[in-house]
């Protein structure tokens, strides 16, 4: 072997390293906590940076509140405090006159992630995940180190508890660093319960769009029971009154609808169901299937109600399956929703919103992927709203409203496709119509299909955008015939004030001409002026409504008798001639 090819193979010897072993890849492998994940990825729960995190952590705790006030049956009264320690730091502080939570669930509830009562229940509920507040507690102790603070109190007799806690994001669960009953606290809840969060937290605070301020404007439109006190950085108290006495009915939990299940699902009831026949697990584990439904079911799959559950194999399950999509099964109940109402949609908006026109609608319930839905729509036009901006569009769900990623979310979308030009109003190629308006759009249902974890967008389902369309479209087409009716009583008054203009010298001319009084031929065509355009004298209401008529304004005219009375105001006085 010649001495060139020895030294080229010991350099290929030398150069190759040993690999790693498969039991040393095993090894190193270990199961990710999901807080830990979310705590390297919080942007996907809304903490992309300070000013958003701020308000997202604000979100979170007032959509439990409200929660948790509504199924207690409690009428909410919330405060809301933000106080400013740094130039980047803050206290948030909200505290609710709810139920109060239990000793033993409180650090289950903010010190774990994707735990709560509210994932696996079909009803209409704000929160869906368990992330939200458990969240916000984990950004404020990344960003600040501080724990968070939590006061409780269930009952008047019982004494209010103040828990610390932070949480461990390897493990997912929650440390108590300190537990004392505090009798003392007991002022911070006058009805005798409530709770009261407190989360120091890295934020950034400004007014204007996608701010705190608009957040509680905006859930106080869509929650008119509510009373919500907010004290600002600047410790500026302002409050949202409750503009309703009456809280929404409770909704029903409902089973789930065999057209909004897939496959794998439906293989993981059969497992796990504790029915043994075919014909009781479908009466059993859904909604809207009786036992000619059952049977049809069955029969199309070449089974039989009485097929038992174990004797089911993987082939019979997508027969089964095929089958619930080729029978006809009635849509799921409505009972598990809550709408606003259009009602109280209104009573929000004219509490909040400065206008002059006000109309509402709400479209029956839908089916989407077989989870009931429903779309309410108020729109707000005119009065001390800026007439040369692109129209502000509200968008909520389940009563939370939606502050970003609004291209992106399907009710911006349905707004757009609306025709606004066939009602009246100006509306560029591909954007918002232009003008004095508020639109509002609320879905309510027991699964709403957020974009991503941080719930800031509905997602664009077909079925879902065309009930925000017709929604629209109905709203619309009452905005075009008040905008038409105004525009006619313009019309009207402008012809009145031309003939008012004239009507002096056609009165003198008859007068040098028959001799008729000129006062009296005055008065006449004055009365008949304004008898042909008595529309410009009507009264519309906030619905656009003609209420009645108000008396024609003759504040222009000249006094009765005047020598002007008969003279054309725009005419320059005739100089005399002397002799």
């Amino acid at each position: 072997m010649s001495s060139a090819t020895q030294v080229k193979s010991k350099k290929s010897s030398t150069s190759k390293k040993a690999g790693r072993s498969a039991e040393e890849m095993a090894g190193r492998q270990r199961e990710i906590s999901v807080s830990e994940f979310f705590a390297k990825n919080r942007h996907l729960l809304g903490f992309d940076n300070a000013r958003k995190a701020m308000l997202t952590a604000v979100k979170e705790a007032v959509d439990n509140a409200l929660d948790a006030c509504e199924e207690a049956n409690i009428l909410p009264d919330i405060r809301v405090e933000i106080l400013q320690m740094s130039e980047t730091r803050f206290k948030m502080t909200v505290r609710d006159n709810g139920p109060g939570i239990v000793r033993k669930q409180i650090e289950n509830i903010f010190g774990k992630l994707l735990y709560g009562s509210k994932f696996h229940r079909m009803k209409m509920s704000r929160g869906q995940q368990g992330i939200g507040i458990s969240a916000a507690g984990m950004y404020g102790l990344m960003t600040t180190g501080q724990p968070v603070v939590i006061i409780t109190k269930t009952g008047r007799r019982k004494p209010a508890n103040e828990v610390i806690l932070k949480m461990d994001t390897s493990k997912n669960r929650a440390d108590v660093v300190s537990e004392t009953e505090h009798p003392e606290a007991d002022t911070l809840f006058p009805d005798g319960h409530g709770t009261q969060v407190t989360i120091e937290l890295e934020g950034r605070y400004l007014k204007g769009r996608q701010s705190i301020d608009e957040y509680l404007e905006q859930t106080a439109i869509a929650n008119p029971h509510a009373r919500i006190t907010y004290v600002t950085p600047s410790n500026q108290e302002q409050e949202f009154p409750r503009a309703v006495d009456e809280l929404p009915p409770e909704p029903t939990e409902i089973k789930p609808h065999p057209k909004g299940i897939e496959l794998g699902t439906l293989i993981q009831m059969l497992e796990r169901t504790e029915s043994t026949k075919l014909g009781a697990f479908f009466k059993s584990e859904f909604c809207r299937v009786g036992p000619n439904v059952a049977k049809e079911i069955c029969s199309r799959a070449g089974l039989t109600d009485r097929t038992w559950i174990k004797a089911v194999e993987h082939q019979d399950a997508e027969k089964l399956y095929a089958a619930i999509q080729d029978v006809r099964i009635m849509s799921p109940p409505t009972n598990c929703l809550v709408p606003i109402g259009s009602k109280a949609l209104l009573a929000g908006l004219l509490k909040e919103v400065k206008a002059e026109f006000f109309a509402a609608t709400c479209r029956p319930p839908a089916v989407y992927r077989g989870n009931p839905f429903q779309i309410e729509v108020g729109i707000a036009y005119g009065g001390a709203l800026a007439g040369d901006d692109h129209a502000r569009v509200l968008r909520f769900a389940n009563r939370v409203p939606l502050l970003y990623q609004q291209s992106a979310c399907c009710s911006f979308k349905a707004a757009i496709e609306a025709s606004w030009k066939n009602y009246g109003l100006t509306q560029p190629r591909g954007s918002v119509p232009v003008g004095p308006l508020v639109i509002m759009i609320h879905m309510a249902s027991v699964w709403v299909p957020f974009t991503s974890e941080s719930k800031e967008a509905i997602a664009d389902y077909d079925e879902i955008r065309k009930e925000m369309k017709l929604a629209l479209q109905e709203c619309g087409r009452k905005l075009g015939t008040y905008i038409r009716r105004r525009q006619k009583m313009r019309r009207e008054s402008d012809r009145r004030s031309v003939f008012e203009r004239y009507i002096g010298e056609i009165a003198r001319g008859c007068e040098s001409i028959t001799g008729l009084d000129a006062k009296r031929t005055y008065d006449a065509l004055l009365a008949r002026a304004e008898s042909k355009t008595a529309e410009a004298d009507q009264v519309l209401d906030d619905e656009g409504r003609v209420v009645g008529t108000q008396e024609p304004d003759r504040s222009a005219l000249p006094p009765p008798g005047s020598p002007s009375m008969f003279e054309d105001p725009f005419d320059p006085p005739v100089p005399s001639r002397s002799r």
